[in-house]
């Protein structure tokens, strides 16, 4: 490892991916031993940099074209250099054969190479593979399978999702992002700036027609950190009255927070997690940036 900052940024990340995946079985710490010898390396109780590489395993579940739910492991060791240099991403399923398996993780290094080169990107390779599940995790031609009963429609779901790029300056994407959600009827709100923030709330087919629709722009980075989704009750008539139950925000605003940064690009955190504590978000704080607000 050439420097003390990519075991900051290291650590950093893998904390992070703990309290996102707390399960005893989401998020396996392949060798203890390089992980201790790497916080001991951060938290100066170590001068020597560590002598094996981080190595973990994240085990999902996700749901296929056909509805139905696959299982699937990412299995990531860092380089020393990481985040300067893609990690090393292996994912596994018994649902890819050994040719789709090798075509995912082209298409995946790719999407990588092209968009986190820099930046801690686990997280983007996991939103990556839920979103392209279809694609390689619905090989079989035969009907699409039912629903099983009790299965909720996504009309009948609403969802909160927390959206996180690296950042937000364009005038153009900025007013996309407030003229949508007007169009959409999606509340929530944005922060320009570095980084950027949106949060958008409503039906789950609509969340996710925003979503299709934001994600198509050109980013930098731009990935769903968080998502929320509450079933509703079916049998209750008016559907757009438990959705409005369910609302932590009401419009949706473009907030800025006092301006920080030498180039007065970044905004206040401390106002932005007194912002979300005040609509019952603030442990949505942790989960963007792996701290606790205050």
């Amino acid at each position: 490892m050439d420097g003390i900052e990519e075991a900051r940024i290291q650590l950093s990340e893998i904390e992070l991916l703990l309290s996102m995946f707390p399960g005893k079985e989401e998020l396996i710490i392949n060798d203890q031993l390089a992980f201790a010898e790497l916080r001991d390396y951060v938290e100066g109780r170590a001068t020597d940099p560590p002598s094996s590489r981080a190595q973990f395993t994240i085990q999902q579940r996700l749901e296929s074209a056909n509805d139905n739910m696959v299982m699937f492991s990412l299995s990531c060791t860092y380089p020393l250099k990481y985040p300067a240099v893609l990690p090393e991403i292996v994912v596994r399923s018994s649902e890819l054969s050994r040719s789709t398996q090798a075509q995912l993780h082209t298409d995946l290094n790719a999407y990588l190479n092209e968009n986190c080169c820099g930046d801690v990107c686990v997280l983007t390779a996991i939103e990556w593979l839920k979103e392209h599940a279809s694609v390689f995790f619905n090989k079989d031609p035969s009907p699409t399978v039912k629903k099983q009963a009790g299965t909720p429609l996504k009309s009948s779901i609403f969802t909160r999702l927390w959206i996180y790029s690296h950042h937000i300056y364009n005038k153009q994407k900025r007013k996309n992002i407030l003229d949508w959600s007007k169009e959409l009827k999606l509340t929530g709100f944005s922060m320009p700036g570095k980084p950027g923030i949106v949060c958008v709330e409503g039906s789950q087919i609509i969340c996710e027609e925003f979503w299709a629709r934001l994600r198509r722009l050109t980013w930098q980075r731009i990935l769903i950190r968080h998502r929320e989704d509450i079933p509703l009750d079916n049998s209750c008539a008016n559907i757009d009255a438990e959705l409005e139950k369910q609302r932590r925000f009401t419009g949706f605003e473009e907030t800025i927070f006092d301006i920080r940064g030498n180039r007065g690009n970044h905004m206040d955190l401390g106002q932005l997690y007194h912002f979300l504590n005040e609509k019952g978000c603030g442990d949505v704080f942790q989960l963007y940036f792996g701290i606790e607000g205050r």
